[in-house]
């Protein structure tokens, strides 16, 4: 049960400029105050969910309620995650050819809410849950005021630890500040209780800005800011600073990690006999060649953690191990947990819908208590905050509730696509680490990332 949680993936940015300039950008010119339709009979509309992380059964409920309210049809297609901003920047401006209702990726919302793919949803905003539905979701489908999309389900990064590494380094409480953390991985890395070649106290691969990007957050730092109404690269900022001088001495002094490595599948190296001991990895095709006492990873990663074993078929297995394994939030400078990079999905109307006020029937049905409750129950954050209870008590989905209670997004910017295409965040992460001068690299990377900002 492995959850893929996405942000924006970088895509053809020429692609969606040109879904610009079939818009009149700046979000959908459809009137507003649209409201739900029931009626429809004999009519059809069409959703269009991304991977496989909605389970059949929600599926089911969804087509069935549909029908129940409207006595019309919803059709459920499913898409690629690894196409699925090129198909929707060729179906959405294209009536005869979009789906009514999409799920994207949360970081992919801005691009196309800019441009003006989606219906302007204001008027049923507070209907659909208001202040309770996380709101750094719900800033990234907005435009001038005005909601466009809205968060479908969230997962959020915490770390994972091995205890018994730890505790061989003499650490056995959780740190309840991010100093703390700093301090605690750097111990376990310097002391390397096991004696394993190509130890590291914690794993965070050079390039890997998705999770590095919650040490700026949490010292109260961004990677841009609006001013005079547009979108300016802010690496510099005093606070942006001091977590990357924190990622600096972390990449230094806890982490071994390549300088390439980039955000992907961190849990190979924590596993007993993936890395620790040093064997072959089951989950990889080639020999690990690094061991962590320490990971960040979405909640997901769980499910590739714990002693291996295997099933009646002989596919290998995982089995969590209380004794062997811990897992908690980040925690911040507060007292609070940490700001981290939150991963999931959001979801808005067409603005070429020929039924819109079906659609909004659907997003009614989907924001429901009991729609909501279903995807807790499997595993997917409810968007409402009233419902995230529906995760269940267990230690998981715990720290996925603490980890995603203060989570933050990238920059709500139209051309933040192009920064992601560009591969500009990969490459300024991977020059931290051996850099004399912080600042001057920032002001570098700031004047790169800023004219990407604004490019709609």
């Amino acid at each position: 049960m492995k959850r893929k949680l996405w942000g924006a993936t970088a895509f053809a940015v020429a692609g969606v400029l040109a879904l610009a300039a079939c818009s009149t950008g700046g979000g959908s010119t459809a009137s507003t105050g649209i409201a739900p339709s029931t009626n429809g009979k004999g009519k059809t509309i069409t959703l269009w969910l991304v991977g496989g992380d909605t389970p059949d059964a929600l599926r089911t409920y969804l087509t069935t309620e549909f029908n129940k309210e409207t006595k019309g049809t919803l059709k459920i297609e499913q898409q690629d995650w690894s196409d699925i901003v090129t198909k929707l920047t060729t179906s959405l401006p294209d009536k005869n050819n979009t789906p009514d209702v999409t799920e994207m990726g949360n970081t992919q919302s801005p691009t196309f809410t800019n441009v003006g793919a989606f219906l302007d949803i204001s008027s049923q905003y507070k209907a659909l849950g208001g202040s309770k539905l996380l709101q750094s979701f719900v800033a990234a489908g907005e435009v001038n005021g005005k909601n466009y999309t809205l968060p479908y389900y969230f997962g959020s990064r915490y770390v994972f630890y091995r205890k018994d590494v730890w505790a061989k380094a003499g650490i056995t409480s959780v740190p309840t500040t991010l100093t703390e953390f700093n301090k605690d991985i750097a111990t376990v890395n310097a002391a390397n209780p096991d004696k394993i070649a190509n130890f590291s106290g914690f794993y965070l691969g050079g390039q890997d800005w998705r999770d590095g990007i919650s040490w700026i957050f949490a010292n109260g730092g961004d990677i841009a800011k609006q001013k005079g109404g547009k979108w300016v690269a802010s690496l510099d900022d005093p606070a942006t600073l001091k977590g990357l001088a924190q990622l600096q001495d972390i990449y230094k002094n806890a982490d071994n990690a390549p300088g390439d490595a980039q955000d992907s599948n961190q849990y190979i190296y924590i596993n007993n006999d993936d890395s620790i001991a040093g064997k072959t990895s089951a989950d990889a095709a080639t020999p690990v060649s690094l061991a962590a006492a320490t990971i960040m990873a979405p909640g997901w990663a769980h499910w590739s953690i714990g002693d291996k074993g295997t099933d009646a078929k002989g596919a290998v297995t995982r089995t969590w191990n209380d004794a062997t394994f811990g897992n908690f939030a980040l925690p911040g400078n507060d007292g609070k947990p940490a700001p981290v990079f939150a991963g999931g999905s959001n979801i808005g109307i067409s603005a070429k819908s020929k039924n819109p006020g079906l659609a909004e029937t659907l997003l009614k049905i989907i924001f429901s208590s009991t729609y909501q409750q279903m995807l807790g129950k499997n595993g997917l954050g409810p968007a409402n905050s009233d419902y995230t209870s529906a995760l269940g008590s267990d230690q998981f989905a715990s720290a996925l509730i603490a980890s995603s209670s203060n989570s933050k997004l990238t920059p709500a910017a139209p051309g933040w696509a192009s920064v992601e295409a560009s591969g500009v965040m990969e490459e300024f992460f991977s020059k931290i680490k051996d850099s004399t001068d912080l600042t001057a690299l920032a002001k570098q990377y700031d004047a790169k990332i800023t004219p990407m900002l604004n490019t709609k």
